[in-house]
């Protein structure tokens, strides 16, 4: 029996080193990537200019009681099986 490693577990054995290299170099990246993110300009450019979102009138109901309305509606225009 020979020492030499089966030429397929080698290239396995390869394949697997380069991912770890690879997956600590993107790691890396992400993590430039995120340090140097303005967040005020992302936050900009998702929601618009800037200027607060109006939240509309306070609700005085957490929703469950419409949301319990829904699902009833729901019961009676398809019954069960």
């Amino acid at each position: 029996m020979s020492d030499l490693p089966d030429p397929e577990c080698e290239l396995l054995r390869q394949w697997a080193e380069r991912w770890q290299r690879a997956g600590r170099e993107l790691e890396e990246i992400r993590r430039r990537e995120i340090e140097s993110v303005d967040t005020q300009e992302a936050v900009r450019q998702i929601f618009g200019s800037g200027e607060p979102l109006d939240p509309g009138p306070r609700r005085t109901t957490s929703g469950l009681v419409e949301q319990q309305a829904w699902f009833a509606r729901l019961r009676v225009a398809k019954p069960p099986r």
